[in-house]
């Protein structure tokens, strides 16, 4: 998701293989071997296999609206924070029984400190690095999406009103809906959609 909102907010064009994981193509397969998504093959062969260096390549093309326009130490600080600690709290709470847990309770209760953080540095800003959307709120949400999405009506009650807003505007946005929109899964031989990411 955050490699295809850094792809669209830079309008550039690619073709999109939607593949399912549980059926991994082989043509994924034998450019990137870790089997994990997204997947960025560019014309030079360079592969790019984690969303973030999707963002960090993309953005360094074409940045029309200025989300590298940040104190890159602190975003990338409060991004490793998000994939660190926060992913790590956000798998257990969401697949207790994957990790061997009873339920994901306590792992909540640890994922709930980012949360508090990101609504108490919302207090001033409609977004994380200002009154625009950046990178970091990019590269954020989708796990926040995750985090509410686990449990809709609790985090609905939650002290969290600015995150609460923050999160909505994001998944009420024109560009989430572009991103969002729904493809067939991609066999070998299939025509692939060019999204135009039109910004």
């Amino acid at each position: 998701m955050r490699a295809r909102l850094a792809l669209n907010v830079a309008g550039i064009r690619y073709r999109l293989r939607e593949v399912v994981l549980r059926e991994k193509p082989e043509a994924m397969l034998a450019i990137s071997p870790k089997g994990t998504v997204p997947v960025l093959h560019l014309p030079d062969g360079t592969v790019l296999e984690e969303s973030r260096e999707v963002m960090a390549w993309a953005l360094a093309q074409n940045d029309p609206a200025s989300w590298l326009d940040v104190d890159p130490v602190e975003a990338e600080t409060f991004i490793d924070d998000c994939d660190g600690p926060f992913k790590h709290a956000l798998d257990r709470y969401k697949y207790p029984n994957r990790y061997g847990l009873n339920d994901g309770f306590e792992h909540r209760a640890l994922g709930q400190v980012f949360l508090e953080r990101i609504n108490d540095r919302l207090e001033t800003d409609a977004y994380l690095f200002g009154a625009e959307m950046r990178y970091a709120d990019a590269a954020i949400f989708p796990f926040i999406r995750q985090f509410a999405n686990a449990d809709r009506e609790w985090f609905d009650v939650q002290p969290y009103s600015r995150l609460q807003r923050w999160l909505e505007g994001h998944l009420e946005s024109e560009r989430f809906a572009r991103i969002m929109v729904k493809h067939p899964q991609w066999h070998a031989g299939d025509v692939e959609p060019i999204l135009p990411a039109a910004v």
